[in-house]
């Protein structure tokens, strides 16, 4: 059985059709060639070394442990921080090349409700609360809230990806039509 990322989960929610086209028809996506993913990937890189041993105690933090690759019976993901507080909850903290224009994007958000479930999973500690770094406007910290059933969604959305990849069902369309335009799969797809 496939083991899912958060982008599997992202894409999911996004429309379920990406899961068939890019896993039941192996027709890749090529995310790769996208400079903003790239550029990402470097970001990360860059923070795990300059920010070696910082504790961001405004935030509580009394611990942290870095670039941790998670996995469970579903999910796989890397978490760039994953965040010990003073309140004996965890968090996961990740970083974005992105500037922060006063809206938390739902894909930033289901990325960290991800990140939960792996952080409860392999910790066996409550996770309530998640963060991102803006590295575009100048390392701006918000704090989303994770409530248990932002976890219920995505363990929700794991569990019909895996029913798609193993049944070979073709889902329905995402019912938000304007998402089709920019669909990477809009050639191939049935409207």
């Amino acid at each position: 059985m496939i083991s899912l990322t958060p982008s599997h989960i992202i894409q999911y929610l996004y429309c379920p059709r990406f899961t068939y086209f890019e896993y039941v028809l192996a027709i890749p996506q090529y995310e790769s060639r996208n400079y903003k993913v790239m550029r990402g990937r470097h970001l990360h890189d860059e923070r795990l070394e300059q920010n070696k041993g910082y504790l961001r105690r405004r935030l509580g933090v009394v611990n942290r442990y870095d670039d941790q690759y998670l996995t469970n019976n579903l999910l796989r993901g890397r978490v760039d921080e994953v965040l010990e507080l003073q309140d004996g909850t965890m968090a996961p903290l990740d970083y974005k090349f992105a500037e922060y224009k006063d809206k938390v994007f739902n894909t930033y958000k289901t990325q960290l409700y991800c990140y939960a479930w792996l952080i409860e999973d392999n910790f066996q500690q409550p996770v309530g609360r998640g963060f991102l770094v803006y590295t575009r406007s100048q390392n701006k910290v918000v704090e989303v809230p994770i409530r248990e059933e932002d976890k219920v969604e995505v363990r929700a959305a794991a569990e019909a990806i895996r029913s798609i990849i193993g049944k070979n069902t073709f889902p329905r369309a995402t019912k938000y039509k304007r998402r089709c335009l920019t669909c990477t799969y809009r050639n191939i797809c049935i409207k």
